[in-house]
């Protein structure tokens, strides 16, 4: 569940839209969302029971991959509105991969609970972007984590 109206996932081309974590075309991924909140990200998601620690609570790994995929689409959001853009303009976004992720657990994690990564993102380069990233379950702050994401280079692209 993602309630973000436009994310910038939904404009990724077809060819970057097979992540596990925010691919709308993986049809066993995650399907995470991320769009603006004034001028914080927002990915919201309910876990499912599958995705499961011990019993009521989420998966550490989970936690790290909504981080993730929250990082990198964040990245591609700010630069998109940098170049001048916004989702759903019918422009392209830029795509980002991984280059660090650092998560910290601060509390067990709730299944069954809507749970909110709320972005602040900053450039380091024109081609590198950081975003600090807090996971709430209602107001309860759950994990932290850090990302820095790279432009995708043209060598993940397959021809």
């Amino acid at each position: 569940m993602n309630k973000v109206i436009h994310a910038i996932q939904d404009d990724y081309p077809a060819e970057f839209a097979h992540c596990f974590g925010c691919g709308r075309l993986n049809e066993k991924g995650h399907h995470f969302r991320t769009g603006w909140f004034g001028d914080k990200t927002l990915t919201l998601y309910e876990p499912k029971d599958e995705y499961m620690a011990v019993p009521g609570f989420a998966y550490g790994g989970f936690l790290a991959s909504m981080i993730d995929c929250h990082g990198t689409g964040s990245a591609a959001l700010a630069l998109h509105r940098k170049n001048g853009y916004e989702p759903g303009s019918g422009h392209i976004p830029p795509r980002f991969v991984t280059a660090s992720l650092q998560v910290d657990f601060v509390k067990p994690t709730p299944l069954q609970s809507i749970l909110q990564a709320v972005g602040t993102v900053e450039e380091i380069h024109p081609k590198k972007w950081r975003t600090t990233i807090e996971v709430f379950a209602g107001d309860t702050l759950c994990a932290k984590g850090d990302v820095t994401a790279v432009v995708m280079p043209d060598s993940f692209i397959q021809r």
